[in-house]
């Protein structure tokens, strides 16, 4: 199975519905390979759910959306437990229990809401009534969040955001791309989106991108670059080893779709702003912002 060549026959697939920045695009897919959950934020409008539903669209798999809202609960996420007429225990599975599931506006849930997730997913699995059970395999989750002080939004807890491999900034699209959009829209009738690979696939995927080399070289510029985020002055809170696996994973799966054996220094540092951004708590910088204070560790760390 050439990782590479399945990446592009989706991207081919993806193009014909949606019009963005190719970069998302690839860090989606290379989150999906590591095994892990995304982050996609961005204001409302950017194509956020549409790039997500359209990578859902690629694969045959399982696919449940949640709709993130103030009145959401727990249970309508995870599930809940009811006594039937039998007066039996029986439990009703939520959204959750799926191979991949779309959160669409997550920080516009309430603080309980984004708890209940914790469990979901760093072990993936859910308790309800006193049992635990399995979620099916694979599960990926890809949640959209708006920025912050768009009315309505909630600060995702660092504990919660700390189980996303990567966070992905979405932009408003270049005019070429709006234009481009338009084009797509006005003949969305006629668009077919081919399904390229299945559940079995995206498992083999994910044991391939573990068998990656990962040099001693690499290892070190990953623990130097974290370590790092713990001795800026500008950062009250550094990233947690969660970052040191998260840049070995995504790393692993972007050598593997481009075809490579190891992975490279040059994979960390096209990684850092997604692996990092979102797990940092940042001082008052004066407009550098936490991507800038990210690009200066990278810049002057060797």
């Amino acid at each position: 199975m050439d990782a590479s060549e399945i990446y592009k026959k989706i991207l081919t697939e993806l193009k014909k519905h949606i019009s963005g920045d190719e970069q998302v695009l690839e860090l989606m897919f290379i989150t999906l390979v590591a095994d892990g959950h995304t982050l996609l934020e961005g204001v409302p409008g950017v194509a956020k759910t549409t790039m997500t539903k359209a990578l859902a669209d690629t694969i045959t798999a399982d696919f449940k959306r949640v709709q993130g809202t103030p009145d959401v609960s727990p249970s309508d996420i995870v599930g809940y437990t009811f006594m039937n007429q039998s007066n039996q225990v029986e439990v009703s599975k939520g959204p959750v229990f799926t191979n991949i599931l779309l959160f669409d506006e997550l920080n516009r849930t309430q603080p309980r809401v984004m708890s209940s997730l914790l469990e979901t997913l760093e072990e993936r699995q859910v308790t309800l009534g006193g049992t635990t059970m399995d979620l099916p395999k694979p599960f990926n989750a890809f949640a959209t969040q708006n920025p912050l002080r768009i009315e309505g939004t909630e600060p995702l807890p660092k504990v919660l955001a700390d189980r996303f491999l990567m966070r992905i900034p979405v932009d408003y699209p270049s005019r070429e791309e709006e234009g481009m959009m338009i084009r797509i829209k006005e003949s969305e009738e006629k668009i077919v989106v081919n399904k390229v690979i299945g559940t079995y696939e995206i498992l083999e995927l994910q044991e391939q991108a573990k068998s990656i080399v990962l040099p001693d070289d690499v290892k070190d510029y990953i623990t130097g670059i974290v370590s790092e985020t713990r001795k800026s002055i500008h950062i009250v809170m550094g990233a947690s080893p969660r970052a040191d696996i998260s840049f070995m994973k995504c790393g692993k799966a972007k050598a593997l779709i481009e075809g490579r054996k190891e992975v490279k220094i040059d994979d960390i540092k096209f990684l850092a702003r997604p692996v990092l951004s979102h797990r940092l708590a940042v001082r008052s910088t004066g407009g550098i912002g936490v991507n800038g204070i990210i690009d200066g560790i990278v810049a002057t760390y060797s």
